[in-house]
């Protein structure tokens, strides 16, 4: 966002009177995909402006859209010649009165385009900003933000920042992550619950409350010193409800049930949820509508991505903080609930721009087919086409967690994990998911388990040996808990340990962790980073055999590269007959313990214990 204070301008003489000016996208780039740019400029009755391009070399200035508010104008350029350059924009009201602001044209990074998106190669650790580290207390409270700091109340905000992210790069790059996934970090101002970041109040500006835009950008070229990418938590589908525009709409659809909220805000509808309405051959308009169009709630104002001026705002808004940012990938909230001809031009935009890119978009729900109908190269029945290469895979992860809690029986338990991979059929491609173990709605993992160690490292194993693109929640490394039923976000987003000058447990110094705490860790850190050299596990081929007698076993292979993995929900330890594994496993006559490093001869049978054993085949 580029603001000017300006002097108006009559005949070229100076005048006493000011008028602010604001320009989004703050700047642009040469050499661009996206080379035909809109600028949304907010200013006092600017409306019937006109608009000259007054210096420039090989900018067009090919159209100005009158808004439907007073106070903002939609100038559209065309870059596909422009050189790296400051060019000047010159608005002129009827009366002569003219004022002039410039505008930078930036020349791009090298090999901006060609950047390597997240993979199967990464793990990706999710964070949730204002709950992980407190690095700079100093900007805890902004005068110009309505919430302030409130550690005692699950609800509020606690402190963390982009700078105690910073600070946590050394503790997490030796934990072995190459991916941050970070919670929306662009402003809230909402009188409460703004620490989640899901209510957006301004789309190019960091929440001061986490740091600046400078920040972030110097975060993200540290964070590639330590071997680690940026993922940007992209929200297309609603905003907040302190967003100025609320006060003044750019046009008279900017978001959905406008002029029903203008009228009484009391009756505007919020959403069904019923996802299937976009997929579904029998649906009615009625009912696609009522999921599509609904506010989520009454501070998440519905963006409509069917006016043609908010999509394309959105979409450069998108590129415009991979560009600036340098990112390796995009997660997108709350994925079908935005128009869906829209999400093909945007995701389409995005890899256009970014051909080596990556985004993961949210579709909740265990149904598969669901979830395959958004991914990149899937043939729907419909012609639905997407350009988005990967989707969270909540259907295995809803039956990762059930499987590893249900009593092991003929229809229950390990079978229906085994079973569930079937469902990878339906997919364009299944090893472009992104499998976790939990995230910043879900209950955390160690109390799902009920804080059964062992059954927590099967389940961890699972998503880190799966062939899927693996996630992990911030702080499941030291056996973060959370209450089992309903949702609890306050809790399941609770501080880390370590994260606040004087906690009694620090994760960072492993001062105060408890036993199994630090088993935890180590557990995670051995497997995290053998995985970082792994060939077999980051792109070799996966085979399984059905569960028996409460074990469970996938092979991974590449080249000479071949890992067990041994899943036991069984008490006690149980001879695994490794005849029924023969063919696999050809002449192998060594094995060593991925996590122990202890090295043994295999025989006839393999004994194994309660929960994972992950073995490299000698």
């Amino acid at each position: 966002m580029l603001s000017f204070n300006l002097p108006t301008m009559v005949n070229a003489q100076p005048q006493t009177s000011q008028s602010q000016l604001t320009v989004e996208p703050e700047f642009w780039w040469a050499d661009m995909q996206h080379n035909q740019l809109q600028l949304l400029v907010y200013g006092e009755d600017i409306r019937e402006h006109s608009v000259n391009l007054t210096k420039a070399n090989g900018v067009k200035l090919t159209s100005v859209v009158q808004s439907d508010s007073d106070n903002h104008l939609f100038i559209n350029l065309d870059l596909a010649n422009a050189e790296p350059q400051t060019i000047t924009l010159t608005l002129e009201d009827k009366s002569g009165s003219s004022q002039s602001f410039s505008y930078q044209i930036k020349q791009r990074e090298a090999n901006s385009a060609q950047r390597q998106g997240f993979s199967n190669k990464d793990v990706i650790y999710l964070i949730t900003p204002d709950r992980f580290v407190n690095g700079n207390p100093n900007n805890d409270v902004s005068p110009d933000m309505l919430e302030g700091l409130d550690r005692n109340f699950d609800g509020g905000r606690h402190g963390g920042d982009i700078e105690g992210i910073r600070k946590a790069l050394p503790y997490l790059h030796e934990l072995g992550v190459t991916q941050l996934w970070i919670n929306p970090l662009l402003e809230n101002n909402q009188a409460k619950y703004s620490y989640h970041g899901y209510s957006t109040t301004n789309f190019y500006k960091i929440d001061p409350r986490f740091g600046s835009n400078e920040e972030y950008k110097a975060l993200v070229e540290q964070a590639k010193g330590y071997g680690i990418g940026i993922i940007k938590d992209v929200i297309v589908n609603h905003m907040g409800s302190g967003h100025r525009w609320m006060q003044d709409f750019p046009t008279s659809t900017w978001i959905n049930h406008q002029q029903t909220w203008q009228q009484n805000p009391d009756l505007v509808p919020y959403t069904s949820h019923h996802r299937t309405a976009v997929q579904d051959p029998y649906a009615v308009k009625a009912d696609l509508d009522d999921f599509e169009k609904g506010w989520f709630v009454p501070t998440m104002p519905d963006m409509n991505q069917n006016d043609p001026l908010m999509a394309t705002y959105l979409i450069q808004n998108s590129i415009w903080w991979v560009e600036y940012a340098g990112l390796s990938g995009i997660r997108e909230d709350t994925y079908s609930y935005a128009d869906k001809a829209f999400l093909t031009r945007w995701s389409k935009a995005l890899m256009t721009e970014y051909p080596n890119f990556n985004i993961v978009g949210e579709e909740w729900t265990k149904n598969p087919i669901t979830v395959s109908y958004w991914q990149a190269g899937k043939q729907n029945a419909d012609g639905y086409v997407s350009y988005t290469p990967s989707m969270m895979d909540f259907p295995v992860y809803e039956q990762l967690i059930e499987a590893i809690n249900a009593k092991e029986d003929w229809g229950s338990g390990l079978i229906t994990l085994y079973e569930a991979l079937a469902n990878d059929v339906v997919y364009a491609d299944p090893t472009k998911l992104v499998l976790f173990e939990g995230n910043h709605d879900t209950n955390r993992l160690y109390s799902l388990v009920n804080e059964d160690i062992d059954l927590y490292e099967a389940a961890l194993t699972y998503v880190l040996t799966s062939n899927r693109i693996p996630q992990i929640f911030y702080g499941t490394e030291v056996l973060m808990t959370s209450p089992i039923e309903g949702r609890h976000d306050g809790a399941v987003r609770g501080d880390f340990p370590g994260g606040w000058q004087g906690d009694a447990v620090d994760a960072f110094s492993g001062q105060g962790l408890s036993k199994a705490q630090n088993r935890a860790l180590s557990f995670n850190r051995k497997l995290l980073n053998y995985r970082k050299n792994s060939l077999a596990i980051q792109q070799g081929s996966l085979k399984h055999f059905a569960p028996e007698n409460g074990t469970y076993v996938q092979l991974r292979q590449h080249q000479d590269e071949t890992l067990m993995v041994i899943y036991s929900k069984n008490a006690d330890a149980t001879a695994l007959d490794l005849a029924r594994f023969a063919a696999h496993i050809g002449n192998y006559q060594r094995a060593i313990n991925i996590i122990s490093d202890d090295k043994f001869k295999l025989g006839d049978t393999l004994e194994v214990s309660k929960g994972v054993t992950l073995l490299r085949l000698k």
